[in-house]
């Protein structure tokens, strides 16, 4: 009896190990379904505790959610969130695309077309026949009346030298040989021909020189007085001819591989609706602005009517041939100050960032240069969507972990 009362004790310490076992065993799992949760507040979702509990921000009840255990660069949605997100799906193929594109910009004056006038020998000025900024002067139009020393002794030694050509022998030899120093030096002045001819025919040479304009155009800067003194070189008014102007644009440093020399354009105008003029792309700036990131071109712009003025804006449309590339919608990059990235379907649910390079952007839409997987489809519509969804779980830094 004895006996069998031990054996019964033993079965039941037994029993009671075994069953303490099995617990513990099943305990991990518990503990392993609780790592998988976190819980958070609806309406401060930057909470996140690992224990049930009330928000520390607004004190509603905490509620559980399941980690996201995807890939750092994926998210998994469900059928309800895809739904939605409005995600739509585009597959990866190169199209045909033209590469037409506008650009608004500002007219301005051609530096071609900017002539300045200085003194060719320092003296006083007499007279001045124009009065003041915007007055037309023709080419060959009398400027400005100059008092000068030095131009008045050229005329004098080249009047003496005139009358004594007709001298015999040594006289007549070096005579010739001052006039046409003296000649040299008067068209050095800037006299022409036949101001220097007229001084053979006059009583004596003339102590006032006449200059008269080398260009057509409008005065934009007057620069002497009339009766002030002014040494060789010095500006005395500058002539702007506005019969072409400049169209000055800018372009994304993404588009310089198709824009060139030469490259037709068609211009339209604000002030002018219904005026359009073909032009083309006369000038590229070999830099880029480093801040912008902008090219600047500029279009010619031909002017003859005098009704398109510098400071006007136009808009340019500049034609190139299409080109066969992948492009989407500019609504699915998704973009930081960093680098530009695309939200692409690994399978149905799944979805994966993937940094890209863009290319040109026309008609809304980009080029992606990156190399995709035809056998993929990106996402076109919802990009933002499922990027604050992954930042809202991953709590990351969505260029982390991301696939170049």
């Amino acid at each position: 009896m004895k006996k069998t009362l031990q054996i019964s004790l033993l079965l039941i310490v037994l029993v009671l190990g075994v069953s303490c076992n099995t617990k513990n065993k099943q305990q991990p799992t518990a503990t392993h379904s609780e790592e998988n949760i976190f819980y958070t507040c609806s309406m401060d979702p930057q909470v996140k505790e690992d224990k049930p509990g009330k928000c520390p921000i607004c004190q509603m009840d905490l509620t559980p959610m399941k980690k996201d255990t995807s890939a750092l660069n994926e998210i998994r949605l469900s059928e309800q969130q895809i739904k939605l997100g409005n995600i739509s799906l585009q597959k990866i193929a190169a199209t045909q695309k033209s590469l037409d594109k506008k650009y608004t910009g500002v007219l301005a004056v051609h530096p071609e077309k900017i002539k300045n006038i200085s003194a060719r020998a320092s003296g006083r000025i007499e007279k001045l026949y124009f009065k003041a900024q915007g007055d037309y002067i023709s080419k060959n139009q009398a400027i400005y009346q100059l008092y000068s020393e030095e131009i008045a002794v050229a005329k004098q030694d080249y009047f003496v030298a005139y009358k004594q050509l007709s001298m015999p022998g040594d006289f007549g030899k070096n005579a010739k040989t001052l006039w046409y120093a003296a000649k040299q030096k008067l068209l050095f002045y800037g006299l022409t021909n036949a101001q220097i001819e007229s001084i053979t025919s006059a009583a004596a040479a003339a102590s006032y020189t006449t200059f008269y304009s080398n260009y057509s155009g409008y005065v934009s800067e007057i620069f002497a007085t009339q009766g002030s003194y002014i040494p060789e070189g010095a500006p005395i008014t500058q002539l702007v001819d506005y019969s072409t102007l400049w169209l000055e644009i800018e372009a994304n440093a993404n588009y310089v591989s198709n824009v060139y020399l030469g490259q037709k354009a068609v211009v339209a105008f604000v002030d002018y609706p219904s005026k359009t003029i073909k032009a083309a792309i006369s000038f590229i700036n070999p830099e880029i602005n480093p801040e912008s990131r902008l090219l600047l071109i500029r279009i010619e712009i031909p002017n003859a009517s005098l009704d398109l003025k510098p400071g006007m804006q136009a808009v340019a449309t500049l034609y190139n041939t299409s080109s066969k590339a992948v492009f989407i919608p500019a609504d699915a990059l998704i973009r930081d100050q960093k680098a530009t990235y695309v939200w692409v379907e690994k399978k149905h649910g799944v979805y994966q960032k993937i940094r890209v390079e863009t290319g040109i952007e026309s008609g809304g839409a980009v080029e992606i240069k990156t190399q995709l997987d035809p056998n993929k489809r990106v996402v076109i519509t919802g990009a933002y969507a499922i990027n604050s969804e992954y930042q809202f779980r991953k709590g990351a830094d969505p260029m982390a972990g991301m696939q170049m």
